[in-house]
C-alpha cells in the first residue's frame, strides 16, 4: 500500500482527501500505526522542516495540522486497540490570565501530528488545573504558553505548584510565546523554550529521549 498519496494530502492539508486516504488505506488492510507514523507523522515533519525552510508560514502549517488530525481522529480507535506507544504524554495551556491560544493551539496540533498523546487545557489555565492534569494524565511534559509580559510570571508560579505538589522532578516543563526567550525559560527553572510550533515537537522529543 503506497501512502504517499495520503502522506502529500496532510502536506497540501486537503482535509477530505486525508479522510479518504486514511479510510482506503485501512480498507486496503494497512496497519493503522503504519497509516500514522509512514504518513500522517512523517508529513508533519516535513510541514515542519518547509515551515522553518521558510517555505511555509503559520497559516499553512494550521490547514496541514488541521488535516492530519482529521485522519489521526479515525485513526485513534484502531491506535487504542492496537496499543500503539504514544511518544509521551504533554498537558498543555496557555497560563492564566492570558487568553491567547492560536500559537497554543498549533503546537498541540504539531505535537499530536508527532505521536504525543495531548490534554490541552485550554487558555487562562491556573497553576492548579496544571498540577491536576499533569497528575491525571501522568504527564511526561507540561507546555505552557504566554503572549503578554503581564502573564509571563504565572509560568514561574506554575512551575512552583508543580514543584510543591511533588511532581517537577516527574515531568518536563516547556514554554513558548512571542515575548519569551530561552534566557527567560532558564531563569525560571523551565527545561526548554521553542520558538516556533516546529522547535517545540524537537523540543518535545529530545526532553523524553526520542
Amino acid at each position: 500500500m503506497d501512502l504517499k498519496t495520503l502522506y502529500d494530502a496532510v502536506v497540501n492539508g486537503d482535509k477530505e482527501s486525508v479522510e479518504d486516504g486514511v479510510r482506503a488505506a485501512l480498507e486496503a488492510g494497512a496497519p493503522a500505526g503504519r497509516i500514522l507514523n509512514e504518513a500522517l507523522i512523517a508529513a508533519m515533519g516535513e510541514v515542519g522542516r518547509l515551515f522553518e525552510a521558510q517555505e511555509f508560514y503559520v497559516p499553512e502549517m494550521l490547514v496541514s495540522a488541521r488535516a492530519m488530525q482529521a485522519g489521526v481522529v479515525l485513526l485513534r480507535p484502531l491506535l487504542m486497540q492496537a496499543d500503539i506507544q504514544s511518544s509521551g504524554a504533554v498537558v498543555i495551556g496557555t497560563v492564566k490570565g492570558d487568553l491567547h491560544d492560536i500559537g497554543k493551539n498549533l503546537v498541540a496540533m504539531m505535537l499530536e501530528g508527532a505521536g504525543f498523546e495531548v490534554h490541552d487545557l485550554g487558555t487562562d489555565v491556573s497553576p492548579d488545573r496544571f498540577v491536576e492534569a499533569a497528575r491525571a494524565g501522568d504527564a511526561d511534559i507540561v507546555a505552557m504558553s504566554a503572549l503578554l509580559t503581564t502573564t509571563m510570571p504565572n509560568m514561574k508560579v506554575t512551575l512552583e505548584a508543580l514543584e510543591k505538589a511533588g511532581l517537577r522532578d516527574q515531568v518536563k516543563v516547556m514554554v513558548g510565546g512571542a515575548p519569551l526567550t530561552d534566557a527567560y525559560a532558564h531563569q525560571i527553572g523551565a527545561d526548554g523554550y521553542a520558538a516556533d510550533a516546529s522547535r517545540a515537537v524537537r523540543l518535545a522529543r529530545a526532553l523524553v529521549g526520542r
